[in-house]
């Protein structure tokens, strides 16, 4: 029997897990298509073992704190360590060590059009799982090999990394490189870059920064938790106070590109997962119904804007289920 964590991270990797949980008091677990199993002949973790399991982790990785480790032979890992009610647990997210590419994704082709936009703002967005830092490493993996640029990512933590190639590509891990994301983005704007990665936009005084950069000639892409790409836009705007409200609309409406809201699907085969895409893109019908208040229109934009490159995610999903991709049960889970 083994009790090891490269052991168990190997099978994780073996099974084409996303995910292994490490939990005292429950048997090492992996995320696989979505669905978590039992690790075969692993044992009940005792909280001695996940006491064990955390002293391998860097001093600095902390309760309640995400960071990445690489393991060699391995890869990275970005790990997330916590305690519950047995005691010591941890959850470690796989990260692949090759960059796919936005064909690999089935990334819609319009989003490479957007790439194109020297400035503006780009979303992605979608629950947690969903895929959302591995298709914002393929969208600047696509600007590092096709354009001379200065790329500067703000990560927590820096999960896929980027060797520059045509662009130069500098990464900072927040905390750890900077206090926080707004002190990172405030500096990245005297850094001269041409686009800026937020891992994440967390706060008002982040959003706020993120669209001042899309506003003053940077190309901004970062992610956000939502469940649909209209309820982004709502998002954006409902954080801040509503004196400011129509300030933001009017920023948001003149800086947004577009938005990309991904869900993850097991494929019809049960071998791996596809991604189903809902794409808004910022016509200027979009950007008056975003100055208007009026984001209840935007699913109906959604419908009706395929010369744009637009869909709905159930529109997504439908095309998936007819190229047999995903079964009609699968599409309608996430419909």
């Amino acid at each position: 029997m083994q009790t090891s964590l490269p052991h168990w991270l190997a099978q994780t990797l073996l099974l084409g897990g996303s995910d292994l949980h490490l939990s005292a008091g429950a048997p090492p677990m992996a995320r696989v298509l979505g669905e978590l199993q039992a690790l075969d002949d692993s044992p009940v973790l005792s909280e001695l073992m996940a006491q064990e399991l955390k002293a391998l982790l860097p001093e600095w990785m902390a309760q309640d704190h995400d960071g990445a480790v690489a393991i060699p032979g391995l890869g990275r890992f970005r790990v997330n360590v916590f305690a519950q009610a047995r005691g010591w647990s941890s959850v470690w997210r796989c990260i692949p060590q090759h960059i796919p590419s936005l064909q690999d994704l089935n990334t819609p082709t319009c989003v490479t059009q957007w790439l194109k936009h020297p400035h503006g703002l780009l979303l992605v967005t979608g629950a947690t799982g969903s895929g959302k830092s591995t298709t914002l490493a393929a969208l600047l993996d696509h600007l590092n090999r096709t354009l001379p640029l200065h790329i500067l990512t703000l990560e927590d933590p820096i999960e896929f990394v980027h060797a520059s190639q045509r662009s130069l590509v500098q990464q900072r891990s927040v905390p750890g490189h900077s206090a926080d994301f707004a002190t990172a983005l405030r500096a990245a704007l005297r850094q001269d870059p041409d686009v800026i990665l937020v891992g994440e936009l967390r706060d008002l005084t982040t959003i706020q920064l993120a669209l001042r950069a899309a506003e003053t000639g940077h190309l901004v892409l970062a992610s956000l938790h939502t469940r649909s790409a209209a309820q982004a836009i709502e998002r954006l705007v409902d954080i801040f106070p509503g004196e400011e409200k129509n300030l933001v609309r009017q920023q948001l409406s003149l800086s947004l590109l577009g938005v990309v809201h991904q869900v993850l699907c097991k494929s019809a085969d049960g071998t791996r997962r596809v991604a189903a895409h809902e794409v808004l893109y910022a016509t200027p019908a979009v950007r008056q119904m975003i100055r208007d208040n009026k984001a209840a229109q935007l699913p109906n934009a959604l419908q009706t804007g395929a010369q744009f490159g637009m869909q709905t995610l159930a529109q997504s999903l439908l095309q998936l289920q007819a190229q047999g991709l995903i079964s009609a049960e699968e599409s309608a889970r996430h419909s």
